[in-house]
């Protein structure tokens, strides 16, 4: 192997295939990077045996091969090095890489590419295309409502349901729920329902770039499996097993009062709040009272008080339809709902302090977020 590329490039592509390199394994080989040219581009691979990421770059290719050599070393040196063109060549009768760059000059020993645990392809199943920020949007505001332990690793995962010209993601811990839906650039060929890894779609939200438009998907039920395409990067990721908890019955489909409020004052309340609740099991009260007079907006009281730290109090105008109500929720929980919100104002839907309750933005139809309310003497 022989070939040069512009060190900007490398690096970005080294930096990229990292977030797949494995951190704790027992096949020492997953802490390489798989080296590899493909025509006349570079190839470069990492797995961690549940998710694998490949991306190519640009690159004057002279003599063809391939070698895996540490991740870690190679993409801390090449970061290091000045942005001008990178040479690298596999030394004759060696498994040892050697790199150029202006004056600087460094020599890695490799593992050979046929050791590298080989990666799946996945051709059969549904495909279907979605608009990037279509995509971006919905799993920032659906993942990080996944749980995080693996004591029920369904709920690890994004339920996703593909339908017609429709994806619906859902993710739920046990505390809360955040289903989204968004459309497909075009209707798949059969209803698919799978489970992706939260870990998965949290990665690959990062890998997006501006440049990308569309992203695809195939997703192969049967061998657990599932390949997202972007321009010059491949993603492909087992799929959790297992069957998802029936969430549609966990929405309520009444309320006894309906709040509006805007979403960067409802944040600061929370946030406020949370404070003080740091010290009081993170509990945040929320007090409903409308104002009476049709003229007038009611207001939200958002509180939270500790024992033996003190309390606090915060009020912010709200357009309030049916009675006073009263929850408690986990501050985190608002807070985390909140953040990823992009409209300017939300709704908060209330039955009774011991019923879930239902944060929608208003002015759109595609998100719903439940959240259990916390018990609490008044």
């Amino acid at each position: 192997m022989k070939l040069s590329c512009m060190q900007e490039n490398l690096s970005r592509g080294l930096a990229v295939v990292g977030r797949a390199v494995a951190t704790r394994t027992t096949l020492p080989i997953t802490n390489n990077v798989l080296i590899a040219t493909d025509e006349s581009r570079l190839k470069l691979v990492a797995t961690n045996l549940e998710m694998a990421i490949s991306s190519w770059l640009g690159a004057k290719v002279e003599e063809g091969g391939s070698i895996t050599v540490p991740a870690k070393l190679i993409t801390e040196f090449v970061s290091s090095l000045p942005n001008e063109a990178v040479e690298m060549m596999i030394l004759p009768k060696s498994k040892t890489v050697q790199l150029k760059c202006a004056r600087f000059e460094a020599r890695i020993s490799g593992i050979d590419a046929k050791d590298f645990p080989p990666i799946p392809a996945v051709e059969d199943g549904i495909t279907a295309q979605i608009k990037v920020a279509d995509f971006r949007q919905g799993v920032e505001q659906v993942v990080f409502a996944a749980a995080s332990e693996e004591s029920r690793p369904v709920l690890t995962g994004v339920h996703s349901s593909f339908s017609d010209k429709l994806l619906t993601l859902a993710a739920a811990d046990g505390f809360r729920l955040a289903v989204y839906k968004l459309p497909l650039v075009s209707a798949v060929k059969e209803k698919t329902e799978v489970i992706i890894p939260a870990k998965t779609l949290g990665e690959l939200s990062r890998l997006i770039s501006d440049g990308d438009e569309k992203i695809e998907i195939t997703v192969n039920q049967k061998k657990g499996q599932a390949l997202f395409k972007l321009k010059n990067i491949e993603l492909v990721s087992q799929l959790v097993q297992g069957t998802f908890p029936q969430y549609a019955q966990l929405i309520p489909q009444k309320s006894e009062s309906r709040v509006e409020v805007n979403v960067a004052e409802f944040l600061r309340a929370t946030k406020t709040a949370s404070i003080f609740a740091r010290d009081g099991s993170g509990i945040v009260r929320l007090l409903v009272v409308p104002s009476g007079d049709p003229l007038k907006p009611g207001k939200l009281v958002v509180s939270a008080k500790a024992e033996e730290i003190g309390d606090n109090v915060g009020e912010i105008d709200a357009v309030i339809s049916g009675n006073e109500a009263k929850i408690a929720f986990n501050g985190r929980y608002l807070v985390d709902v909140l953040s990823v919100l992009r409209e300017e104002k939300v709704a908060l839907e209330v039955t009774s302090p011991s019923s879930p309750g239902v944060i929608r933005p208003v002015g759109s139809e595609n998100y719903t977020h439940v959240v259990m309310p916390m018990f609490v003497q008044w």
